[in-house]
């Protein structure tokens, strides 16, 4: 194997003693995570608005936005949770570029796997104490879900991993909500597949262990559109794809059925602006169907604080250096919009 082994990483262990969660924000992210899954449960009517920047970039950048985000949730707080996008990993589709802080703590410097480890596990961290909101991140890498077991509030699982072993036992372990995502092709019986597998008893090889999980009857589903054999984006956010997804619910016997609707990638080609307009078309479907209403308990949306995106290097503050996002006032009335819809 032409592998360079360049140096042993710590283990989660000793990089969680190294940076520890402070008791009080640990008590605090108890009480959220059990809000959160009330809604996943159907005990609260409560929304989500899972928002935040394509990829977590910059500390300062994500901290300012977070704490934006802080002063809209106590404005709605009756009738929307707001968690924070703190996406560390980025997934590519040809495997290069820009892949995330946890690569690349500084995007214009060269990777550095231990430096990223430390930044993300800090940066998530500081965004618990001071927005006292609890972040979301995407489950990139299984082996490394570990590093942050004990500050995500939220996990998705994206569209090219969600068909993969690893990742559907994994969450299987998890005592928060994961969302699996739609594959790329769009097929909604491997998403439901995932969930079957995420929500089951499993045995399995985890870091070097042999491990046994209860199943995690949170794991739900997340529509994110796909694309067709000819490259053309499809979306699956509209009252039919939704009832659908339903209807596919019914037929299985799975915990809480619920989803979470992507509003940009191949939902709004990511063309950032429509993710406005879905969002609402979403809302206005919710309040059509009283099925839907049980089952869509929120959206995923892509935001920074200065629409649009940059190429790495550019050096706008707070701009997405990958997928373009909404700016920070269009999300603002956005998350007004939402709680003044419910």
């Amino acid at each position: 194997m032409s592998f360079n082994f360049v140096r042993q990483l710590p283990s989660p262990t000793e990089i969680k003693e190294q940076f520890p969660v402070p008791a009080d924000i640990a008590a605090l992210k108890a009480e959220r995570d059990k809000e959160i899954a009330d809604v996943i449960t159907g005990k609260s009517d409560k929304f989500i608005a899972i928002i935040g920047p394509c990829s977590a970039d910059n500390e300062d950048a994500v901290l300012d936005y977070t704490l934006r985000l802080k002063k809209v949730q106590e404005k709605i707080k009756d009738k929307v949770i707001v968690i924070p996008r703190v996406y560390t990993n980025k997934p590519r589709t040809t495997g290069t570029g820009y892949k995330g802080m946890l690569h690349q703590p500084d995007p214009e410097k060269k990777p550095d796997l231990l430096a990223g480890l430390i930044a993300i596990r800090k940066m998530h961290i500081r965004v618990m104490q001071e927005a006292e909101l609890m972040p979301a991140d995407e489950m990139l890498y299984p082996e490394n879900y570990w590093f942050l077991s004990d500050v995500l509030s939220y996990v998705a699982v994206g569209a090219r991993s969600v068909e993969d072993q690893q990742h559907r036992l994994t969450v299987s372990g998890m005592d928060v909500p994961a969302g699996m995502k739609n594959p790329t092709s769009g097929d909604f019986s491997v998403m439901l597949n995932s969930v079957v597998a995420a929500q089951a008893k499993q045995s399995f090889i985890y870091r070097n262990w042999e491990v046994e999980t209860p199943g995690n009857p949170l794991a739900h589903t997340i529509l994110r559109g796909a694309v067709n054999k000819h490259g053309q984006n499809l979306p699956n956010y509209h009252y039919e794809d939704l009832i659908r997804l339903f209807n596919m619910y019914k037929t299985r016997e799975l915990a809480n059925p619920a989803c979470i609707v992507d509003v940009n990638h191949s939902n709004s080609s990511k063309l950032h602006q429509e993710q406005i307009r879905i969002t609402k078309e979403i809302l206005h479907s919710c309040k059509h169907s009283a099925d839907l209403k049980t089952l869509v308990k929120g959206v995923m949306i892509e935001s920074y604080i200065e629409p649009g995106c940059q190429k790495v290097g550019e050096g706008i503050y707070g701009k997405s250096i990958t997928d373009p996002c909404l700016g920070w006032d269009d999300s603002e009335r956005l998350l007004y919009d939402i709680a003044e819809y419910l």
